[in-house]
Parts: C-alpha cells; sequence; structure tokens
C-alpha cells in the first residue's frame, strides 16, 4: 500500500509537499517566536544571561556535589570574572530577532516533527503509521533532554571555562555579545539533536545505511570523541568531565540498542516473506 501510494505521487508533488512543511514548520516558528516577545524580560535576564552569573542553578550544584564527594571548594564557582559587551550598532537588536527565533524554534519544534512525519508516513506501512504520537512523543522528549543539557551543563561549563582561564593577569576578560550568543545557541541546538541520535539510528537502521555492527565496530572512537568534547566544554577536572561524557554515552549505547532491535526485526521479516 505504502509502495503505491509512493508510485502515485510524482517528483513535483514530493516538492510541493516539502515546500509547504517548510512553510507551516516556518509560520509555526514565527508565531512562537512572536510569543517570546511578552516574556523578553525572563527571556533574556533569568534565561540567557543566567549561566553568567555565580548564583545559577548548575553553579550552585556542582558546589553541593563538591562538598558531597568531600573536594571541598574545589568546583564551586564564587566568581566569573567577565563581562559582555555589545560592539555593533544593530548588534543588540539582531540578537534579540535570533534569540526569539531560537525559542520560536524550540517551541516548535513538536509540530515541526509532526510536519516532518506527514511528509514521510506515505513511505510507511499501515502499523508504522499508528506509531505517529509515539514517535513524535519520544523524539520531543529527547530534543528538550537536549536542550537542557546544553543549558544546564554544556553552557555553563563552558562559561566558567573561558571566564576564569587566562593566559595572564594582564589580560581581562571581555566577551562580544555575539560570540556569547554565539556558544549560547551552538551549545543549546547542539545537545538537543544530539540526543536525537537514537531516532536517527532508529531510520537509518530501517534504510539499511546502519546496523549494529557498524556502530560496535566505531564505538571506541566515539568514546574517543565524547571525552574529547567533554575535555574541550568543561574545566580541567575529572568530575565535570563525567557530568558531560555520561548522558552522551548513555545516548549514544541507547543508539545502538535501538539499532539492534530494529534490525533483527528487519532480518525476521525479510525471511518471513
Amino acid at each position: 500500500m505504502a509502495n503505491k501510494q509512493l508510485k502515485e505521487m510524482s517528483f513535483l508533488d514530493h516538492l510541493e509537499e516539502l515546500r509547504w512543511l517548510l512553510v507551516r514548520s516556518t509560520i509555526a516558528i514565527i508565531i512562537m517566536a512572536f510569543f517570546t516577545y511578552f516574556v523578553s524580560d525572563y527571556l533574556f535576564d533569568t534565561i540567557i544571561f543566567g549561566p553568567t552569573r555565580p548564583s545559577f542553578y548548575t553553579y550552585r550544584w556542582f558546589c553541593e556535589l563538591s562538598h558531597y564527594l568531600n573536594f571541598g571548594e574545589s568546583i564551586c564557582i564564587e566568581e566569573l570574572p567577565f563581562i559582555i559587551q555589545n560592539t555593533e550598532m544593530e548588534g543588540q537588536v539582531n540578537m534579540f530577532v535570533w534569540m526569539c527565533l531560537l525559542a520560536g524554534f524550540i517551541l516548535a519544534f513538536p509540530y515541526i516533527l509532526f510536519q516532518i512525519w506527514g511528509f514521510i508516513s506515505p513511505a510507511l506501512y499501515a502499523n508504522e503509521k499508528k506509531n505517529a504520537k509515539f514517535f513524535i512523543f519520544i523524539s520531543s522528549l529527547l530534543f528538550f533532554l537536549g536542550v537542557l543539557f546544553g543549558y544546564f551543563i554544556i553552557i555553563p561549563m563552558s562559561v566558567n571555562f573561558v571566564a576564569t582561564f587566562t593566559v595572564s593577569e594582564m589580560v581581562k576578560n571581555q566577551f562580544t555579545l555575539d560570540s556569547y550568543i554565539g556558544m549560547f545557541k551552538t551549545s543549546v541546538i547542539a545537545g538537543g539533536l544530539f540526543f536525537e541520535l537514537p531516532i536517527i539510528i532508529y531510520f537509518l537502521t530501517k534504510l539499511g545505511l546502519v546496523t549494529p555492527e557498524f556502530l560496535r565496530k566505531y564505538r571506541k572512537y566515539a568514546i574517543v570523541i565524547v571525552l574529547i568534547v567533554a575535555a574541550i566544554v568543561t574545566p580541567p577536572d575529572v568530575v565535570s568531565q563525567t557530568i558531560v561524557a555520561i548522558p552522551m554515552l548513555i545516548i549514544f549505547e541507547l543508539s545502538v540498542i535501538i539499532s539492534s532491535i530494529v534490525y533483527k526485526r528487519k532480518i525476521k521479516n525479510e525471511q518471513l516473506s
């Protein structure tokens, strides 16, 4: 049935469906971005610039963890010696617009997934289409968890590292608004997309582009990459690096398990047919 529906749709029909997917998704992002305008003070002062303050939740949690592990004040953040400055005439205006759009994208993500599912559903079988709600829920949950991971873990550790690192006492840290916002956007979006890895692996395995054997073969390289990323974005201490690395490794191992399950089902169905 799925193949028949695919044959009935021409290449131009697919392009038209894709165009409307992009149009509807863009409208949803703009609408959600418009709503963030009414809470812009909270968005910028509390959320976006929250990690620049020593009172930020993550820093306080690290300090409590340090005391719990009997490390004393070793990972307590008492001061973040830097300022953020705007050096461009339209810098703050551009930053305001782009961050509202970023917030709109994050809030509209479940709807975007719904549009994507509607686009790929003609290529699926009836039993697979029934999993639409489950797919959207799990994918949205993973994305939001990744965004929170980027916000509460990656960003504070990155800010703490660059704020306290100095080649000389003569050099004072004064970061531009663009550099901070760029780091913020990259960390949040990268975290959200990385946590989508199990979903991506699921579809790649169904398409035959990835196998569990391939993932197991290159597991050691993935672990090395994760540890390198953790070392780059965290201060030079084992506790911080472990906090960042463990969730990323769990996501990768979850992807391997999902690939294995999908691959076994695929082989079984091929043998039955």
